[in-house]
């Protein structure tokens, strides 16, 4: 994939084709450019959700870094975590189905990391969220998947979409869960010499 400029002057590179992210990263008025990292998302036996989900991100960083190293790379990466199990990405609706199963009636918990490498210096921050669902029934399940929303959404919802309806309670951040913690992001950036709000 080629890079994709957004911004005539980027401050950033996204390692990353999330459209939500793009779209958090303007909300707080950074520039960027886009070059999705290709890294190998295996999970490692062996490891914690936590321990994944930062290297992942730092990895993405790194990988976007090496390639365009006169700008910072900001990585990210988002897991859903439920019973100590990690939820990723479904690979087809039955996959997505048994996933909403899961997450049905439950409360789980959201975790996503954010890295920013600019040569040697490397920044990292990881927030972690609670999120209650209501009870699901077979129809809600079917019919949610059938909106295709699900296929390439960690845990097979987005907070931000249809699923908002399935949402009771959330504890920690919104924009975390949709896949880039605002808060924890701006922090980064101005540790990288990136200011905000000038």
């Amino acid at each position: 994939m080629t890079k994709t400029d957004i911004s005539p002057s980027p401050l950033i590179t996204l390692a990353s084709a999330s459209p939500r992210r793009r779209e958090l990263l303007e909300q707080i008025q950074v520039s960027y450019s886009v070059y999705p990292a290709n890294i190998d998302e295996t999970h490692i036996e062996g490891e914690s959700a936590l321990q994944f989900v930062q290297r992942l991100a730092l990895e993405k960083a790194r990988c976007v870094y090496r390639k365009f190293p006169e700008r910072p790379a900001l990585g990210a990466d988002t897991i859903v975590v439920i019973n100590q199990q990690i939820l990723g990405k479904p690979d087809n609706q039955d996959h997505a189905k048994r996933m909403l199963k899961m997450l049905s009636g439950q409360t789980h918990q959201v975790m996503t990391a954010v890295a920013i490498c600019d040569g040697e210096a490397e920044h990292l921050q990881v927030c972690t969220s609670e999120v209650e669902f209501a009870q699901l029934n077979d129809k809600q399940v079917e019919a949610y998947c059938s909106t295709g929303e699900p296929i390439g959404k960690a845990g097979a919802y987005a907070i931000q979409g249809v699923a908002a309806q399935f949402i009771k309670n959330i504890k920690g951040s919104y924009s975390s869960i949709m896949g880039l913690p605002l808060y924890e992001t701006a922090e980064l950036l101005k540790l990288s010499g990136i200011k905000l709000l000038k």
